[in-house]
């Protein structure tokens, strides 16, 4: 033969049999072609046949050799590739490229196996852990011209994730390397596990010297509590403790994840929570902690932090108000209460959704005025009633629930990193006293402030008189008798209009935390970046099998998802009605009909 090579014509290979046309790359071996090793050289074998549409059939595979025909009884396609002497590689050594047969003339092929799959998509699914089987199909009908089931997308994307990213087991038998790391390359870090009967996991815990410190330093003492249940291979919940920063953007300060949500983990979560925060300040700060007060919760803060203002989110208040009475007037009155500064003020919305429905007080009893009425409530919750780490949270488990648990908490770290690189840079832009959200506000106060009469009673009390009530002014203690200073830490409109009297700037007299100084002080800490595990101590290599820290093999914990695809979406309400189902054919595996009804040609 002149020519001893396999070529596709106009190096290209277009499909016309199909309901479309499918323009394939250009595919060619030649004498003498040399492949790294025999399973290099299969794969590329296996590609050209699924290209050309021609099944390939193995006549000899070992250490030394490797010869492949067409399937198709009396097609002259063959090749022969034997190993090089003195080297690793494989070369061409024999070749007859013409093909006699028509080839497979159907979307099914031999070759089309779950390995197969599993690196057709693996680019794919680096980009994107949530890449779904159904589009893994649809994509390799449309790449290749090949029809693969669902099973086989699924179970190559579950290859290809185990390639990319280990496997779950390998996730928590590394756990202890991955921890010493975290404390090697970010001194002052928080990161501990531990295991249950078996060596089962149990619990990991993660906090960053980056936002320890930021938190005790800078942040307001607010916490937000919540927890996302994870829908991967083992399940787990993953647990957040977050702070709010001066511009009001949530500022995580610790992670962890458990087997499972109970009294008992959230206990211990709220014990690591104590010690960290123990160990990093002299002077403990009274908190306000914010959650949905699930009994696990109420208790572990009551044990742990017996002096801090635990208060409801208004978010899950609110909604179960809402279901109780399906009453949209009674509901808004309820917001007006929420929102009402004064004792007498919410007496007064009480009174009005008493004369509705009697029973309200009835609710009261199950969910008292002083664990969510602002008029009431002892902590100071800064203007924030409802809880932002719920959708950052949920966020972190629906993205990254198919990760193993170490690359679930690096992706965790990442966005970290860059939030405190992203934050660090765009305060620099700032050039005023407060953080523009602050600031924003105090300027609608100033603005305010222009309609009022004020009367100085001396040195430092006010009295700021307007068309509807009479204020008082203390602007040493910094207190308004609208309450409204007190609450949200930026001078009111009244207490704006007494410092404006006085000749002082109201900037000097918000809290601290809302100033650019401490905003810049909240991220002046970096979070480092973790080395590839293949620069790790290997700690878990002993001869006993365990890790060099524990002397254990840690396992993965007893909880396992059921069989049947996880929900990934939280279930709402609105959103309980069942979903239409979507067919598949069994004949050309395309969604929308089924194979009695299908149409295709094949």
């Amino acid at each position: 033969m002149a020519d001893h090579s396999l070529a596709i014509p106009d190096s290209s290979l277009v499909l016309a049999d199909h309901d479309h046309s499918l323009v394939l790359p250009d595919h060619s071996l030649v004498i003498g072609q040399e492949f790294p090793d025999v399973e290099t050289c299969r794969r590329t074998l296996k590609d050209i046949a699924i290209a050309m549409h021609f099944d390939l059939r193995i006549v000899k595979s070992d250490r030394s050799r490797f010869i492949a025909k067409c399937s198709k009884e009396g097609c002259p396609w063959r090749v022969h590739v034997a190993k090089c002497s003195g080297v690793t590689t494989f070369s061409i050594r024999t070749l007859h490229p013409e093909h006699t047969c028509e080839g497979v003339r159907n979307l099914h092929h031999q070759q089309a196996s779950v390995g197969w799959v599993a690196r057709s998509v693996e680019a794919r699914v680096r980009e994107n852990p949530q890449y779904k089987p159904k589009e893994i199909l649809q994509e390799i009908r449309d790449q290749h011209g090949v029809a693969v089931s669902y099973m086989q997308a699924w179970r190559g994307k579950e290859r290809s994730m185990a390639a990319l990213h280990g496997t779950y087991e390998e996730g928590y038998r590394l756990l202890p390397a991955y921890c010493e790391q975290i404390r090697k390359t970010n001194p002052g870090s928080i990161a501990s596990f531990a295991t249950g009967p078996e060596n089962c996991f149990q619990r990991l815990f993660v906090s960053y010297w980056a936002s320890i410190y930021g938190f005790i330093n800078a942040c307001r003492p607010l916490l937000e509590l919540d927890r996302a249940h994870l829908k991967g291979k083992y399940l787990g919940t993953l647990l957040c403790a977050s702070a709010i920063d001066a511009d009001d953007a949530l500022f995580p300060l610790a992670v962890a994840i458990v087997d499972m949500e109970s009294d008992e983990n959230w206990m211990w979560f709220m014990s690591e929570l104590r010690k960290l925060l123990g160990v990093n300040t002299d002077n403990m700060p009274r908190l306000t902690i914010l959650s949905e007060r699930q009994r696990g919760v109420v208790e572990a803060v009551e044990t742990h932090f017996p002096s801090a203002s635990h208060g409801f989110c208004l978010r899950y208040v609110s909604e179960n108000f809402r279901d109780t009475f399906r009453n949209s007037k009674l509901v808004n009155i309820f917001w007006n209460a929420v929102y009402a500064l004064t004792a007498a003020e919410f007496e007064s919305k009480i009174s009005e959704m008493t004369a509705i429905s009697q029973d309200v007080m009835t609710w009261f009893q199950q969910f008292p005025p002083h664990l969510w009425a602002v008029a009431y409530f002892e902590g100071v919750r800064y203007g924030h009633f409802t809880l932002g780490v719920t959708e950052l949270l949920y966020d972190w488990a629906l993205g990254c629930h198919e990760l193993p648990i170490i690359q679930l908490m690096e992706h965790i770290r990442c966005q970290l990193t860059v939030w405190f690189h992203e934050r660090c840079n765009m305060n620099m832009r700032w050039n005023s006293i407060l953080v523009p959200s602050a600031e924003k506000r105090l300027s609608e106060a100033i603005s305010d402030a222009r309609c009022y009469q004020v009367l100085r009673a001396n040195e430092v009390e006010f009295e700021i008189v307007s068309t509807e009530r009479t204020n008082i002014v203390d602007i040493r203690s910094r207190v308004c008798s609208c309450r409204r200073w007190q609450l949200y830490g930026i001078p009111c409109a009244h207490a704006a209009a007494a410092l404006i009297s006085s000749g002082q700037n109201a900037h000097f007299f918000a809290e601290p935390c809302f100033t650019i100084a401490n905003y810049r002080k909240t991220y002046s800490q970096t979070i480092n970046s973790i080395p590839d595990r293949s620069q790790w101590r290997e700690l878990d290599e002993r001869a006993d099998g365990g890790s060099a820290k524990s002397g254990i093999l840690i396992r993965p914990p007893k909880t396992r998802r059921a069989p049947g695809r996880p929900k990934k979406k939280v279930p709402r309400v609105e959103s309980l009605k069942r979903p239409k189902r979507v067919v598949q054919c069994g004949r050309c595996h395309l969604l929308g009909h089924s194979q009695k009804k299908c149409t295709t040609q094949i």
